[in-house]
């Protein structure tokens, strides 16, 4: 009887903590209680986005210089690096897979697909399997984000590779795509982010 008990008491606990899991930490600020600062990061981000902080960028809200300063990096790193959005939206669901970062992956899983990834490629990555059926470019993005999540660092293969394709600016670029969307990933992950309704978490893997 008694270890029927402990079994339900610890349950209980990881029912509790399951639910706690799930409540954010950093909830959105309603807009009426903006600081004259924040207001003001708002405005900004409003000009270069054309709509109001949402996602990470609303919860960073608690930071705004941060916040705007993270935006600005992100405007060049989405559009405007050396790589294409099918390859770019790779590497970010490959980091987004090595955090565990559910909202990452809900976000930008239907932009890889749109841009142009095998869906099968995105399947291998969510299972943490290597990609068959890759292309050049892609199993370049591969390695080279997969060596620097999981190795933090990057082989001499490796690199020369990135190099020889997209340049040593391709390769300081593409190491910022995975740095930027791990500190995205770790400020959502410290933050217990939630996935909007009815998104699926990714799997969680065995240390």
């Amino acid at each position: 009887m008694k270890s029927i008990h402990a079994y339900i008491f610890s349950f209980s606990l990881l029912l509790t903590s399951g639910s706690l899991f799930a409540q954010t930490r950093l909830p959105d600020i309603p807009l009426d209680q903006y600081t004259a600062e924040q207001k003001a990061a708002a405005q900004e981000f409003e000009k270069a986005r054309k709509k109001a902080p949402w996602g990470p960028f609303a919860m960073l809200m608690y930071s705004p210089q941060l916040m705007n300063n993270a935006r600005a990096m992100g405007d060049y790193l989405r559009y405007n690096s050396a790589f294409n959005s099918r390859l770019s939206e790779f590497a970010i669901l490959i980091t987004a897979r090595e955090w565990h970062q559910d909202y990452e992956w809900h976000i930008h899983y239907p932009i890889a697909i749109k841009e142009g990834l095998n869906p099968e490629i995105a399947k291998a990555i969510k299972e943490g399997r290597r990609p068959e059926g890759m292309s050049e470019d892609e199993s370049i993005v591969y390695d080279f984000t997969i060596e620097l999540q999981r190795n933090k660092r990057v082989s001499e293969t490796t690199f020369n590779k990135t190099e020889k394709r997209f340049g040593k600016k391709g390769a300081v670029d593409l190491a910022g795509i995975a740095g930027y969307y791990t500190f995205l990933a770790m400020e959502m992950n410290m933050a217990r982010h939630p996935v909007p309704g009815g998104g699926e978490r990714l799997p969680r893997f065995p240390d």
